[in-house]
């Protein structure tokens, strides 16, 4: 999907940033309490955790570096996790793109991970596609990757306000059920650090800045090291 049809994709969830704000930010921007640990020593052995997404992942707007996954694994080395994480977001992918490419990506990968971190689901709602399929396809998602004792983490998503109370009532539902049906650990909100916060978003009002990315970063870093598997916790 090109960069322009998927801008104009993202366009609906533009208004629920706007509806979060009711004022611009003031000359001052917003203070970002990171609270990414200090450095301490990498110990045990490298535990391979897949990032499996759409642009949220992917890194859209940003340079090399500044995604999610590449300062997601900065932060878990800082914290003494070995960990490296593979990128596996694209652009535009929805739900079932991401079905469809999920058995090519987990044989792709060099080593099995122990952990995959889910991000989807953010496109079908811009595209209003019915929640029952989106339901579907996540769900299908996550029974593939246990198939394979492959923890996950699922990186929620709400429906933009503008969609009405009834898609939201059918959409959101959708992350807490599947989490607590698959046992599977959950993020409830994937963009809270910074979807009421304009200066840690892009000009589309919709995808992280390289600060809002360590904020969130920052936000879900717990999340992460609690889904590993107990020795990734002890460090090795």
């Amino acid at each position: 999907m090109s960069r322009l049809k998927f801008a104009l994709t993202v366009l609906p969830l533009a208004l629920l940033a706007a509806c979060n704000s009711s004022s611009p930010p003031a000359a001052e921007p917003t203070q970002v309490s990171a609270d990414l640990p200090a450095d301490m020593p990498v110990m045990g052995r490298e535990h391979a955790i897949l990032a499996f997404g759409d642009s949220l992942l992917a890194g859209y707007g940003l340079k090399d570096g500044e995604s999610y996954p590449a300062r997601l694994e900065q932060a878990l080395r800082a914290r003494g996790v070995n960990a490296r994480i593979a990128n596996a977001g694209v652009s535009g992918d929805t739900t079932a793109a991401g079905l469809q490419r999920l058995d090519f990506t987990l044989q792709s990968q060099s080593e099995k991970p122990e952990l995959a971190i889910i991000s989807l689901g953010g496109n079908d709602m811009l595209r209003s596609l019915p929640p029952e399929e989106t339901r579907r396809n996540l769900s299908a998602i996550v029974e593939r990757l246990k198939k394979d004792d492959i923890r996950v983490l699922l990186l929620g998503m709400l429906a933009a306000p503008n969609l009405g109370k009834d898609y939201a009532a059918q959409f959101n539902p959708i992350y807490p059920q599947i989490a607590q049906e698959q046992h599977v650990a959950l993020v409830p909100f994937f963009l809270q650090p910074v979807i009421d916060k304009p200066d840690l978003l892009q000009g589309d009002h919709v995808h992280p800045t390289a600060i809002g990315v360590d904020a969130i970063v920052a936000a879900t870093l717990d999340d992460v090291v609690a889904a590993l598997p107990p020795v990734a916790q002890a460090g090795g």
